[in-house]
């Protein structure tokens, strides 16, 4: 039985080990922390548990796919539950927004807040609807190795359809003006890494997936998906090595051979990296087999970083929701000062999930689980200091907005940001969601999924296609051990 190494237990690593071991593949991953998951791993202390990473559940049916693969269903391994309100936005004249889950309440909202802005939704969200529905059939499922897989005519016609080459800012505001509802169509995009002036408009099936097809919530927390993907590997024969960084790559004619890590090494006939990619190539790879240089990784347009903060206060905290987003600051101004003039924000833009308002497990009893999270720049210094000023600033803008005293409930703390990141992920420039999702760095234009210089080497996760996000990662690694699976069906023939 041929021999595939994932490095790499995040979602892309776990969903290619599940596909290439169902192909008939011996998988062996190998991860650098004590947990699977990557960036979805969990922090337990004194009866708090909280996701360390991703908490929006988006794009269901991705998931649904993925389990029906191995014959299995969602709720085989947790129960998926949908909030409504799906979240509550706050701005900066302390207006508050609350998106309720039926459509027509929503165009009801939008109409309130400017006439005929209910019947306009109702057309955005059915041209969203034709992007996400041929994105996901058409476009996320391509390697996107060469241009010559987008020569087809009916691609091409739907290409233009698809507005890949004008902006997510001009195709929002062409529709609506009310500041309110612009700030709320455009923000998805803050998170996949660039400014709505520099998004294709493609990306307004990201508003679909939001009002239309919902927010979601595995009870338990977002890290029931990570022992759903667990179990699955294990079930096919997967086996999960924990604690075991990867120290080289070693390629002979232009083979990856063998994977050496401190305490073993593992011979190979495929190698599939959900690590970094910048660090997979520029540190496990000899210089020779390394297709892109420093230059090229320093000029790429990187989604943010964030600073994170996990809170668990000893008391129940009124006015939140399990997600909150509070736009009561400058949004272009903070957006500048992640992607144009990168700096710590001025008057930040930041997001409170609050999973106890959903879940009881995940704090004790009348107690509150608080997951603050603040975009920020790639690549900006780290330290201490920074993080408890806007620590600090951060707990008293909740305090503001609760009308509630936090700062002598909390119990238990941690923060989390670009040092970390690149501690326990490799993450480049401390970057938290891969790379930004510009035009010119869309399908074709992303770093290469399959190695040009190593024969049998792929690259999975949100530096290569399709991109950011939980959903995107599970369908890399499936694009990856399909190509992978080239390499079994030729050495059989």
């Amino acid at each position: 039985m041929p021999k595939a190494i994932v490095i790499g237990s995040g979602f892309s690593g776990l969903s290619a080990a599940a596909t290439l071991a169902k192909s008939g593949w011996q998988v062996t991953v190998l991860e650098k922390n004590d947990q699977a998951g990557g960036r979805a791993r969990i922090w337990k202390k004194d009866g708090y548990t909280f996701d360390m990473g991703p908490s929006w559940y988006w794009m269901q049916d991705v998931f649904e796919s993925f389990y029906n693969q191995f014959g299995k269903t969602t709720a085989d391994f947790y129960q998926l539950v949908r909030l409504n309100p799906s979240y509550k936005v706050v701005y900066e004249d302390q207006t508050e927004m609350f998106l309720p889950a039926e459509i027509e309440k929503l165009e009801a909202l939008f109409e309130s807040k400017e006439a005929g802005s209910g019947l306009k939704l109702r057309a955005f969200l059915k041209d969203a609807k034709y992007k996400y529905e041929t994105a996901m059939s058409e476009y996320v499922t391509r390697i996107c190795d060469k241009p010559t897989e987008f020569f087809d005519l009916k691609l091409i016609m739907k290409s233009f359809q698809m507005e890949l080459f004008s902006s997510l800012k001009q195709t929002v505001r062409k529709k609506f003006s009310h500041p309110h509802l612009v700030k709320l169509l455009e923000f998805p995009v803050l998170f996949l890494g660039a400014t709505p002036a520099n998004t294709p408009a493609l990306y307004s099936m990201m508003n679909y997936a939001d009002l239309s097809l919902g927010t979601w919530y595995p009870m338990g927390g977002m890290n029931e998906i990570v022992k759903a993907f667990v179990s699955i590997c294990e079930s096919q024969g997967v086996k999960i090595n924990l604690c075991e960084a990867v120290e080289k790559i070693e390629v002979h004619n232009k083979k990856a051979k063998q994977v050496i890590t401190a305490k073993n090494s593992y011979e190979a006939d495929l190698v599939i990296a959900g690590s970094d990619y910048e660090h997979t190539e520029q540190n496990l790879l000899d210089k020779v087999y390394r297709h892109y240089d420093e230059h090229y990784w320093d000029k790429r347009t990187m989604s943010p970083s964030s600073l994170l903060i996990y809170l668990g206060v000893n008391k129940r905290i009124p006015n939140l929701l399990h997600h909150n987003l509070f736009f009561d600051s400058n949004f272009d101004l903070h957006a500048a000062e992640i992607y144009n003039e990168p700096k710590w924000p001025t008057d930040p833009l930041f997001y409170v999930c609050c999973p106890s308002k959903t879940d009881d497990s995940v704090a004790p009893v009348g107690c509150e689980n608080i997951f603050v999270l603040m975009p920020l720049a790639a690549g900006l210094e780290d330290s201490d200091e920074m993080r408890k000023k806007y620590r600090d600033l951060l707990i008293k803008k909740i305090e503001t907005h609760t009308g509630t005293a936090i700062e002598q409930n909390i119990v238990v703390e941690r923060s989390y940001a670009m040092s970390d990141f690149k501690s326990d992920y490799n993450s480049f420039k401390g970057n938290a969601y891969g790379l930004a999702n510009t035009l010119a760095q869309t399908a074709i234009w992303k770093p290469k999924m399959k190695s040009p210089l190593v024969k049998n080497l792929f690259y999975t996760g949100q530096l290569t296609v399709p991109g950011p996000g939980v959903p995107p990662a599970i369908i890399s690694g499936q694009i990856a051990a399909r190509e992978a699976n080239k390499l079994l069906i030729n050495t059989k023939h």
